[in-house]
């Protein structure tokens, strides 16, 4: 079987209560946003502790995922732009 290609955009993940960009994320496949792989973040602004800088937020937690690190979002604590295709 061929393996199907992966439709990836980058996607901005603010934070819910300040509005303060977090991340800039490669983001596959069609569904909503529930982790985040580390190795996809193209952007990262918070200092890794998974808080906002700003307001201090946790907006998620971490995740072992297979071989991989991954970010579980705590939903309602971010809102995303880009995630509709065009």
């Amino acid at each position: 079987m061929a393996k199907e290609k992966v439709d990836r955009r980058t996607i901005s993940i603010h934070c819910a209560r300040c509005r303060i960009l977090l991340y800039k994320y490669r983001k596959g496949g069609r569904g909503g946003l529930v982790k985040c792989i580390v190795d996809r973040i193209a952007e990262d602004r918070t200092e890794g502790d998974l808080k906002c800088p700003s307001c201090g937020q946790q907006f998620a937690r971490p995740l072992p995922l297979g071989g991989q690190a991954a970010h579980k979002i705590i939903q309602g604590k971010v809102y995303t732009r880009g995630m509709a295709r065009k």
